[in-house]
């Protein structure tokens, strides 16, 4: 009997045994190809020489050290390497444990650095529906998933939410991604004027969204309008990156590629790859300059900020997407990727969008292709075509409640950056096949 507290009680899954390249091996020895990367996190594939040598190396020299007591050279190296890549602007890097621990680091930022400011009077946050901030209460009360929020809805703070950029579902007819990118940026501004924008500490979003949507990027022009109701107002830009970002969608952030910078970001999953649990927050230099000339001391912390270990991991992570160039491979496997999935189900009855950037695909499942209408949620199609995927030997995301968190399916695909033509064959087969069983 196991005395592991499983994800489901009722559904327990077979123990893994050996991962190499793209693929995981059970105890049986059965190959499971990972088309999601457990959740985009695997983006190296398993085994990589130059990850492991290099976090063994620092187990060899110092696993841990507290922050309150010490810095480590890995985490010095680590934000150095970052801020040299980031966006213009981000120039200090607060390094966590994981998605959540960064986005709450991001949020408690915001909200202090207001306080720094004089500006105490800022209390709110906007955030968009159908959005995934992280599974810890703050960042759980700004995501916008109704039914991850439901549960625990009595322990939640107030935040307040605006539409998502959800063009699939969202245009109206005749609208062009201009007028619709527009019309949600009023709908922001209008929001910002009803709270008092004195009140609003900072809008939080992901740039391509991914757990509850299924990798939808914004429109055009989306993200450079929230920049500048954001600036208008004084209102911080938190974009979250966990899932989207560290070269998932082709470029290192997500960001890059709607032409902006945040004030903070919030980064994990492929900056680990998998190796070690890391995260990390990196903020302005005039956040840090606030704090600085302030109090001093952000009033915030977790045990494992800046794990010697897992910075060392991650700074050869790093290496490997740039230096080694793995990130040259996102765009274009992404491409082949998604012309397959068009190819086999661009015509398909129940498929409805493919959609997404690099290698951060979705495709979203409907009953009917025509009116676009959803599968009622009692048949159960996400967790069906994640057990017949599974069963065909592909790891891959379904998610339900893709509309407003109770109607809606799609299945999310994040595939290693290591990807070959003859995976995304294989890939795409298995899928078929498993959306063949299940409807």
């Amino acid at each position: 009997m196991s005395h592991v507290f499983p994800r489901h009680t009722r559904s327990l899954p077979p123990v893994v045994a050996r991962g190499e390249g793209v693929y995981l091996y059970d105890t049986t020895g059965k190959a499971y190809l990972g088309g999601s990367g457990g959740a985009a996190v695997s983006c190296l594939g398993h085994g990589d020489a130059k990850v492991v040598a290099a976090m063994k190396a620092q187990l060899d020299t110092v696993a841990f050290a507290h922050t309150g007591f010490f810095t480590s050279e890995p985490a010095e190296r680590l934000a150095d390497r970052l801020v040299s890549l980031a966006p213009e602007g981000l120039d200090r890097v607060y390094v966590v444990a994981g998605g959540s621990e960064a986005m709450e680091a991001a949020i408690k930022l915001a909200r202090q650095y207001h306080l720094e400011k004089g500006e105490t009077g800022r209390v709110n946050i906007i955030a968009r529906r159908q959005s995934y901030h992280g599974n810890t209460l703050g960042v759980l009360a700004t995501g916008g998933n109704a039914w991850r929020r439901a549960p625990f809805a009595p322990l939640l703070i107030d935040v307040h939410h605006v539409s998502p950029c959800y063009a699939y579902r969202g245009m109206e007819p005749g609208e062009t991604e201009e007028q619709y990118g527009a019309r949600l940026a009023a709908e922001l501004e209008t929001m910002v004027q009803e709270l008092g924008p004195e009140t609003v500490m900072a809008f939080v979003a992901e740039p391509v969204v991914g757990a509850t949507l299924g990798a939808v990027p914004a429109v055009p022009g989306y993200f450079r309008r929230i920049r500048e109701i954001c600036d208008r107002y004084g209102i911080l830009l938190i974009l979250d990156e966990v899932m989207c970002g560290m070269g998932r969608t082709g470029t290192l952030f997500a960001c890059e590629q709607d032409g902006v910078a945040p004030d903070i970001c919030a980064i994990a999953k492929g900056l680990g790859a998998g190796y070690a649990p890391i995260g990390a927050m990196l903020c302005s230099a005039g956040i840090y300059a606030a704090i600085e000339a302030g109090s001093g001391f952000f009033q915030h912390g977790h045990t494992y900020l800046g794990h010697p270990t897992s910075c060392a991991g991650a700074c050869a992570v790093l290496e490997r997407l740039v230096d080694d160039r793995l990130l040259d491979r996102v765009a274009p496997m992404g491409a082949t990727l998604r012309a397959a999935l068009v190819d086999r189900f661009g015509r398909h009855a129940n498929v409805g969008d493919i959609r997404g950037r690099g290698l951060f695909l979705g495709l979203e499942l409907v009953a009917d292709r025509d009116r676009r209408t959803a599968f009622d949620p009692s048949r159960g199609i996400a967790g069906k075509l994640k057990a017949a995927a599974f069963a065909e030997g592909l790891i891959c995301y379904p998610m339900s409640g893709t509309i407003d968190g109770q109607q809606g399916d799609h299945v999310l695909l994040a595939p290693p950056f290591i990807l070959t033509e003859d995976h995304v064959g294989e890939l795409v087969d298995k899928l078929d096949a498993a959306l063949a069983k299940v409807l």
